[in-house]
């Protein structure tokens, strides 16, 4: 039986009044965006029409996710809530403290080891308030969701960026920072700016090394990682339904890539057969019964030009594999054509390390399609030329492809089985010689390869493909080689070819774990006591942040104009970092570490304007903290891109950074940023971006008469005496303009 059936029976129970309602508001047919969004208002019943990428709506998320990493800040906010219980059904996944260096077994027990404090503050406050606890080796968050919690037609948020993963389950399924998350677990409603509408329409099957990755990578590199900012992907046709579930979970959880608010996919059978695999055969008999509400209306996919913002239509049948990289995810590069990019780009072509599993690809299709090539090393005299290494997403899954067969065929390659959780995806990976910073090519099946993400080596060149190319890769340790044309020199000096990769879309037999890793929480949490070591390295209570002193913000200074792509890795990076995640003056030490400084183009060196030296960053705002001085970070396009970690907004608030200026935002951090009572700006003109010098010392005008819609002023105030004065602008509605004034949401839920 499903969690909180219930809570899925009455939220069904509402669809066909509120949607009935909706389509006669807006006079037409429904996407199915539309369907769950209205379903979903805090109000209830809808009364009025919503503008796409302009008006603020409150929704009523069904439920939240957390991964322990962000959990631990989210849930310190909520402490401060004073609040008893959740609001909503709410999970804690220990999936992003786990370091992968050996193997499974070993990796697990260090990590329970050094992050017991962790873990126990994690599974007291989940024990406390109601929530549900995923211990440490149970799985990554996004697939213990998937198999656990989606549900066709629900609305949840997640302190993941890749929570748009359970739209594989068609669901809107929504990346947030902890502030939001707390709103929402403390009853309260979350804002949303109503989503611009994108329509991907799938025709044909595909077949022979094609898979369903490589859709989402030619859709990366078709609305590149920012043409997907402010709207909702809806992915349909015939093509649509020919797709695994899983396989739709893997378009959806890459849609982060591409700025996609979410993605979803409608109900149809491939979700049924899922949910029945997965023990929630009672989800599947409702979402039969509802099922026309779960897909837009026949008229949208008729002629869907005339319902969607965009349309883009791919051929599956046509569909070849990508490779897309190195150092970002939307630089795709059919199969074909990757010998030649490479060699044209100088990349490295020999393949070190293939690297398969993560939340974007370790389900048992994945898994049992990437084992029919390893099995085909033994069988054609082959020897696999780079190292491999596997990460499943789930203790389900894990158990279930070790009694099928397929982690004996792995180590049969010299592969190593790494623990269910987020491991090498982001940066959790000990790799050998990563401190030489030596050149070298990755390749691997997740969904991120920012610089130096995976291993902390600027020169490690990560290539983002499916996990049946990432193995061949690796067999081959050749990036140029393409499987489906290219022959392999086996042992006996052979020359041979991979056969195309085989696998099941579900286990024949079932799937089986001994011990999924779930703990329920207590059924009355109020005599669970909460511990937090003042002396921690690892764990700090929160102060609020102060309210807005009610003035202009007069002589601040730049703390660094950043150059280039700044995404939150390069805010506030993660790999060794995440250790200090639920402390935030220790983890305060990394801001803005990873950002290029336009005036010097070197990382972590910027001008003290107090002693005229070149300084880290963290230091250098240390510095203007401790003389009462604020500051501002300038930034480039699509500003905060990636994780939603809001450690990346809170970070600067602590430190006392005032405002952000950039040409562009992504949504989460934009969002986190207005949260923790910072300003978030945009130039008007983002020409002006090159008017800001190294000393310059910045004014913020207008903000006594702050309001909705009416841009403020800048001066930049050069050494040389002379200034420039710019309009810059802002999202900010009249509620987000109280945060701001109080200093943060939070003080005005504890108000």
């Amino acid at each position: 039986m499903a969690f909180d059936i219930e809570m899925i029976a009455a939220r069904y129970s509402k669809m066909e009044a509120t949607i009935t309602q909706a389509r006669k508001l807006l006079g037409r047919p429904l996407t199915l965006t539309e369907k769950i969004l209205y379903n979903h208002l805090w109000d209830g019943n809808p009364t009025k029409s919503f503008g796409r990428g302009v008006d603020y709506v409150d929704f009523a998320p069904d439920r939240v996710a957390m991964q322990d990493a962000t959990a631990q800040m989210a849930l310190l906010q909520f402490m401060q809530a004073g609040r008893k219980k959740v609001a909503v059904p709410s999970t804690v996944h220990c999936d992003h403290l786990i370091t992968a260096k050996d193997e499974s077994g070993a990796d697990l027990g260090v990590a329970v080891k050094e992050n017991k404090e962790v873990y126990d503050f994690l599974s007291s406050v989940s024990n406390k308030y109601g929530i549900g606890f995923w211990k440490p080796g149970a799985g990554i968050i996004h697939q213990v969701v998937l198999e656990n919690y989606a549900f066709p037609g629900g609305m949840m948020i997640g302190t993941d960026s890749h929570t748009v993963n359970a739209g594989g389950l068609g669901m809107v399924a929504i990346g947030v920072g902890g502030a939001d998350a707390c709103d929402v677990m403390a009853g309260l409603a979350w804002e949303l700016k109503w989503p611009k509408a994108i329509g991907v329409k799938l025709t044909g099957k595909l077949n022979g090394w094609s898979t369903a990755k490589d859709v989402i990578l030619k859709v990366a590199g078709i609305l590149t990682v920012k043409g997907g900012t402010g709207a909702i992907v809806e992915y349909f046709g015939p093509g649509a339904e020919s797709l695994s579930c899983t396989g739709k979970g893997t378009i959806c959880n890459m849609g982060a890539e591409i700025g996609a608010t979410t993605s979803t996919f409608g109900y149809d059978e491939s979700m049924e057969r899922y949910l029945r695999s997965t023990n929630r055969s009672d989800v599947a008999d409702l979402a039969n019964k509802y099922k026309t509400h779960l897909t837009a209306d026949k008229e949208v996919y008729a002629d869907p030009n005339k319902y969607f913002d965009q349309v883009i239509e791919i051929d599956l049948n046509t569909l070849e594999p990508y490779i897309n990289g190195p150092f970002t995810p939307d630089l795709a590069t059919p199969i074909s054509k990757m010998k030649e990019e490479a060699i044209k780009n100088g990349w490295p072509l020999k393949v070190e390390v293939g690297l398969i599993g993560s939340c974007t690809n370790s389900s048992y299709e994945d898994i049992s399609r990437a084992a029919s090539l390893a099995k085909q090393v033994a069988a054609k005299g082959l020897k696999t030329k780079a190292e491999f290494t596997i990460t499943p997403g789930s203790e389900l899954v894990r158990y279930t492809i070790q009694r099928d067969g397929f982690i004996d065929s792995f180590h049969k390659i010299g592969a190593k089985v790494f623990s269910n959780a987020c491991g090498p995806c982001i940066g959790m990976w000990s790799r050998v010689g990563a401190d030489k910073k030596e050149k070298n090519t990755i390749v691997h099946s997740f969904n991120r390869n920012f610089q130096a993400r995976q291993d902390g080596n600027p020169n490690t060149y990560a290539f983002v493909a499916s996990p049946e190319i990432t193995t061949a890769l690796a067999i081959a340790g050749d990036l140029g080689f393409n499987p489906l044309t290219d022959t392999l020199t086996n042992e006996k000096g052979e020359q041979v070819k991979l056969d195309p990769p085989t696998g099941e879309e579900l286990p024949s037999k079932g799937f089986a774990v001994e011990d999924a890793g779930f703990i329920a929480p207590a059924a009355d949490g109020s005599g669970v006591q909460v511990i937090v070591d003042p002396a921690s390295t690892r764990l700090q209570l929160l102060a609020p942040f102060k309210a807005w002193e009610g003035t202009d913000l007069i002589g601040l200074k730049l703390l660094i104009k950043a150059k280039g792509k700044c995404t939150t890795d390069h805010i506030s990076m993660a790999g060794p970092w995440l250790k200090f995640r639920g402390h935030l003056d220790n983890i305060s030490n990394n801001l803005l570490i990873g950002a290029t400084n336009i005036f010097n183009s070197k990382t972590n060196e910027v001008k003290n304007q107090l002693t005229g030296n070149y300084e880290p960053v963290p230091q250098t705002q240390r510095a203007y903290k401790a003389q009462g001085i604020g500051s501002i970070v300038v930034g480039d396009e699509n500003y905060g891109e990636g994780s939603s970690r809001e450690h990346a907004a809170m970070e600067p608030r602590h430190l006392g950074v005032r405002a952000v200026l950039v040409k562009s935002f992504a949504r989460i951090h934009e969002t986190n940023l207005k949260k923790q009572g910072m300003l978030a700006l945009t130039f008007a003109n983002k020409e002006d971006y090159d008017k800001i010098q190294e000393d310059d010392v910045i004014d913020i005008v207008g903000l006594i008469s702050f309001a909705e819609g009416k841009p403020l002023t800048l001066v930049f105030n050069h050494k040389d005496g002379k200034k420039d004065e710019i309009p810059v602008n802002h999202t900010y509605n009249a509620q987000q303009i109280e945060w701001f004034k109080a200093g943060a949401a939070l003080n005005l839920m504890k108000a």
